[in-house]
C-alpha cells in the first residue's frame, strides 16, 4: 500500500477545491514534486446523481501526478461505499475522507467538519468506505475540533482501520484566521504512539517551505507534511532549494503560459471554466513592475486564446527590454 512505501518524512500536496486540478498538479510535478498528491475534494452524493459527469472532472489525473489519493466528501454512507468500489478501477492509490472543510454551506448540510460532532454518521461513513475500498488504504483529513479543541475526536478515529490521519492544527471555528497549533498536532502523535503505532500522522498548517516542513516533522513527530497555501506562494515549495525568488518576470510568465496550455490540453471541450485560471494569476504574475496591471488585464479575459495572446505579448516586451 502506498502509505507503507513512503519514506518518512514525506510531503503531500493538499487538496484545494478548484485549485489542485490535474493541470496544476502536473505543473507542480514538473517543478518540484511532492511524494503524494491529493485530488480536489469530490462529493460522493453528486457522483451518484445526474450531476456525475460535471463532478468527474475533479477526479481526472495523469501519469505525472502520481501517486494520488482521491478525496471524498458527502453525507450518505452508501454512496461512499459505491464510489469507493469504483475508485481503484480509476487508477487511484488510496481514498481520503474530508472531515475538516469548514465551509459554512457544507457544514450546514452536516458534511466535512460537521462530522466531528456527528460521530455516528462519521463511523458509518468510515466503515462503508473501508468496506468498498477494494483494499486501498483509507485515511481521514480533519481538524483539532469544531468550535473548540476536542482531541477525543482522534480517540474516536483511531478505533477504525485507517491508514493515516491528516491533522490540520486549527478548529473549524478558527478557519485560517489564527496560526496553526502544532503543539496540538504533537498531542495527536502522542495518542497515536500509545493507541495505534501503525497509523501515519500527517501534519498540516502554515508550512511554507520544505525546510520548514522537515523542521516541523522533527519537532512534532509527524510522519508526513501536507502543504496547501504555501504552494500558491512558491510553486517550488517542495524543492530542497527553491529557485522561485530568483525567477525573472519572463520566467514567471513562461510558467503561466505552460500552465494555461496544460489546462487547454486537459479540457479541450471547456469541461472546466476559464475563470478557474484567474486564481493562479497572483501566483505567477507578481513582484515585478507592471504585474498588477497585467493581472487586472487577465481578469477580463473571455477565452484561453485571449489569455495566451496577452501573456505572449508581455513576454515579448520583457524579452525586448532584456535585449535592449
Amino acid at each position: 500500500m502506498i502509505f507503507q512505501d513512503l519514506i518518512k518524512p514525506f510531503f503531500v500536496l493538499a487538496p484545494m477545491d478548484d485549485v489542485t486540478d490535474v493541470s496544476f498538479r502536473q505543473m507542480i510535478a514538473s517543478l518540484a514534486s511532492p511524494d503524494l498528491f491529493f485530488t480536489e475534494f469530490v462529493n460522493v452524493d453528486g457522483l451518484m446523481s445526474e450531476g456525475r459527469d460535471r463532478l468527474m472532472v475533479k477526479l481526472k489525473h495523469s501519469k505525472q501526478d502520481k501517486p494520488i489519493i482521491a478525496q471524498l466528501w458527502g453525507s450518505k454512507p452508501d454512496n461512499f461505499k459505491e464510489i469507493a468500489l469504483q475508485i481503484k478501477d480509476m487508477g487511484f492509490d488510496g481514498i481520503d475522507l474530508n472531515m475538516g472543510c469548514p465551509d459554512k454551506t457544507i457544514v450546514k448540510n452536516g458534511c466535512c467538519s460537521a462530522l466531528i460532532n456527528d460521530r455516528d454518521l462519521a463511523a458509518d461513513i468510515i466503515a462503508k468506505t473501508i468496506e468498498g475500498s477494494n483494499g486501498l488504504p483509507v485515511s481521514v483529513k480533519t481538524r483539532v475540533g469544531f468550535n473548540q479543541v476536542d482531541l477525543t475526536w482522534f480517540d474516536f478515529l483511531m478505533q477504525f482501520n485507517l491508514s493515516g490521519i491528516t491533522v490540520h492544527g486549527r478548529t473549524k471555528k478558527e478557519m485560517s484566521k489564527v496560526p496553526a497549533n502544532w503543539d496540538l498536532i504533537a498531542q495527536v502523535v502522542e495518542m497515536r504512539n500509545k493507541k495505534r503505532p501503525d497509523l501515519l500522522i500527517i501534519g498540516n498548517g502554515d508550512v511554507d517551505s520544505r525546510a520548514d516542513g522537515l523542521n516541523k516533522a522533527k519537532t512534532y513527530g509527524v510522519d508526513g507534511i501536507m502543504i496547501g497555501r504555501g504552494v500558491l506562494k512558491d510553486p517550488f515549495v517542495f524543492a530542497t532549494d527553491s529557485p522561485w525568488i530568483n525567477y525573472s518576470p519572463a520566467d514567471k510568465i513562461k510558467l503561466f503560459i505552460r500552465h494555461i496550455e496544460l489546462f487547454k490540453q486537459n479540457w479541450p471541450n471547456g469541461e472546466r471554466k476559464i475563470v478557474q485560471l484567474f486564481k493562479f494569476a497572483k501566483l505567477y504574475i507578481n513582484n515585478f513592475d507592471g504585474a498588477s496591471e497585467l493581472r487586472s488585464e487577465l481578469m477580463n479575459i473571455k477565452s484561453i486564446e485571449q489569455a495566451l495572446t496577452i501573456l505572449n505579448s508581455s513576454l515579448t516586451s520583457f524579452n525586448d527590454l532584456k535585449q535592449g
